[in-house]
């Protein structure tokens, strides 16, 4: 698992450019992908709904700008991409840990987090507090890379290990942030893993739906 010293350090030197580079690599995909985790969202109509490893706010953005009377919070545990955030009209944000979240039990409705899951330094630590602040029946919904099956698997894995890293060192100018990207992809439980690790943190009902040919996961799981 990522060493969170290290991943703090990188946030917080390419928050200037993160969206930007995003919307690159994923070829504005990444836009929809946070589209259809939104539409999901809407259908429950949460009152309030906490996205943790928020970064630049791009989810929580969507979500607040598509659920008017959902009170939505952004924490994130880099200040730095926080700013971005609040910058860019988030209205409520938070500098937290992910592992000892700042609220009490049972407090939202849902808990999102968007690629950040796999850049936590302990990920069944981390779902357990996510658990831990959601209501009874409360949804936590995991947006994140997977690697592809089938003719597609080899070339993605040859795109992430030898070309994206290249593309985003190029437009961020911090290779190194991203050289670490490639790796924690290929190490980030994915499908039927991932959906016994959220069972095995006190989920009781959980799905993986594959976007883009499964290039990335969405997850949902349900705190019985």
């Amino acid at each position: 698992m990522p060493d969170a010293t290290y991943v703090h350090d990188a946030f917080a030197r390419i928050a200037d450019r993160y969206v930007m580079t995003n919307h690159v690599l994923s070829c504005g995909m990444d836009i929809w992908w946070r589209k259809v985790v939104t539409a999901r969202i809407k259908k429950w109509q949460p009152a309030r709904l906490l996205d943790v490893a928020s970064g630049t706010g791009d989810l929580a953005l969507e979500i607040q700008d598509q659920c008017p009377q959902c009170e939505v919070i952004a924490s994130d545990f880099c200040a730095e991409m926080l700013a971005h955030a609040s910058s860019r009209g988030l209205q409520k944000t938070m500098v937290a840990d992910a592992l000892n979240l700042p609220y009490r039990d049972a407090e939202f409705d849902v808990v999102t987090v968007a690629f950040g899951l796999r850049n936590m330094a302990d990920y069944p630590a981390a779902l357990r507090e996510m658990r831990r602040v959601l209501k009874p029946g409360g949804r936590l919904v995991i947006l994140d890379f997977s690697i592809p099956q089938g003719i597609l698997r080899g070339p993605y894995r040859w795109y992430l290990h030898h070309v994206l890293p290249k593309m985003a060192g190029w437009l961020t100018g911090q290779k190194d942030a991203y050289e670490y990207l490639g790796g924690s992809i290929e190490q980030f439980p994915s499908g039927e893993a991932m959906k016994e690790l959220l069972r095995n943190c006190g989920f009781s009902i959980t799905t993986a739906t594959g976007l883009t040919f499964g290039v990335v996961t969405i997850y949902e799981g349900t705190r019985g």
